[in-house]
């Protein structure tokens, strides 16, 4: 198929991956629509936050499993730098098998899940645990499905307020992508410390900055997947280190482990990682719009390609004095990185979407034999007592 047609929904249909397509294409809409659902639920939020986040013995918890646990790695570090509350983020499948490590009974305690069908074996057995657990429990669920375990279990309960996104954004394909970044800058928006109206505004400039993205990259993209790169390196820092994990993820996904993907800092690179470059690999920085980290970016850029050894380098962020031939650039919003995550990702979304389908493979579905499913399966919760 052309390289440039994202939104060819028919030619996706005969490669089995409309689906894919279609949610990574619609993701800016779903962030205006988002931003209208919040600006009708702020009074409800505002009233279940009430001063939480200015108590410092106050702690918050973003969690969620696989994709939805990177969303809770993007948001939480820029929030706990704005409060006196204690905010961070902590996978599913590390609260269930370690909550001593991280619960406390006399400790106030906000969890706050993220979950697109909402019905994952870890993210109710992680709700059920901190009731279990802490005293005085709070739970803010984030999700895209209204029928799911989170949303149908938190309904009526004055100890959980559940933010229901879009639903269009509830992804039918097998990745994670319009859920995704509609979930995270849901958070954002919630618990930014920003006036309201400035971070309803925020969704709508973003939405307008990805439709643009979108149209200017999806030929290059396509062409890009073309090459037969076996490996593909992403590389980010602060939030981003999160995004890159994502990132990989996807590719992961949707060729079946066909290509490998990994993730890394650009400093952390070095200690030992930078060993699995050879010639078939793509290396990918997402960059950050901060001047210090991109500086330690362009360090190891300019290293990387000076080296000659991975197949191509390039990156993907806000447009600079440092970009180069082939960087996926665009001129974005002046925001922080974790709010600008989104824009970054629709690159890897699309790259991921392209290179399943050149592989020949079925994108919405890249595993028929079911090994490995959209909502996972074959997990035991076993008892914490």
């Amino acid at each position: 198929m052309d390289a440039s047609v994202l939104t060819d929904l028919p030619a996706w249909q005969r490669l089995g991956g409309a689906y894919t397509a279609e949610e990574i294409a619609q993701q800016p809409r779903m962030w205006t629509a988002l931003a209208d659902l919040l600006d009708d639920a702020q009074a409800r939020i505002d009233r279940f936050l009430g001063e939480a986040l200015r108590q410092p013995d106050q702690l918050v918890i973003f969690t969620g499993a696989g994709s939805s646990g990177f969303i809770a790695e993007m948001v939480a570090d820029h929030l706990n730098a704005q409060w006196p509350a204690e905010v961070r983020a902590l996978h599913t499948t590390s609260l269930l098998t370690h909550p001593a490590l991280y619960l406390r009974r006399d400790r106030p305690t906000l969890l706050v899940s993220f979950g697109r069908s909402g019905s994952s074996p870890e993210s109710v057995a992680a709700v059920e645990l901190v009731r279990d657990r802490v005293d005085d429990a709070r739970f803010l669920d984030i999700t895209c499905n209204a029928d799911g375990e989170l949303a149908r279990r938190g309904h009526g309960r004055s100890d959980t307020l559940s933010l229901l996104m879009p639903p269009p954004s509830c992804d039918r394909a097998f990745a994670m992508t319009s859920s995704l970044s509609s979930m995270l800058l849901a958070a954002l928006s919630v618990f930014d410390g920003a006036p309201w109206p400035q971070r309803v505004q925020r969704l709508r400039s973003l939405a307008s900055h990805g439709e643009r993205a979108l149209q200017a990259w999806d030929g290059a993209v396509g062409t890009l997947a073309q090459a037969a790169y076996s490996r593909v390196i992403y590389l980010g820092s602060g939030p981003l280190e999160a995004l890159a994990r994502e990132a990989a993820l996807k590719v992961l996904e949707l060729t079946a482990g066909q290509v490998l993907a990994l993730a890394n800092t650009p400093l952390g690179f070095r200690h030992g990682p930078k060993s699995t470059l050879n010639g078939d690999t793509l290396v990918v920085m997402l960059r950050s719009a901060q001047p210090l980290s991109r500086r330690y970016e362009q360090d190891l850029l300019d290293e990387l390609r000076g080296d000659g050894i991975a197949a191509r380098v390039i990156s993907v962020g806000p447009d600079g004095d440092d970009r180069a031939d082939g960087d996926f650039v665009l001129d974005a919003p002046a925001l922080d990185d974790s709010w600008l995550a989104p824009l970054w990702l629709l690159m890897p979304q699309c790259y991921a979407l392209q290179r399943s389908a050149a592989l020949g493979m079925t994108p919405d579905n890249p595993f028929p034999d079911g090994t490995v499913n959209r909502v996972v399966q074959g997990v035991t919760i076993h008892s914490h007592g």
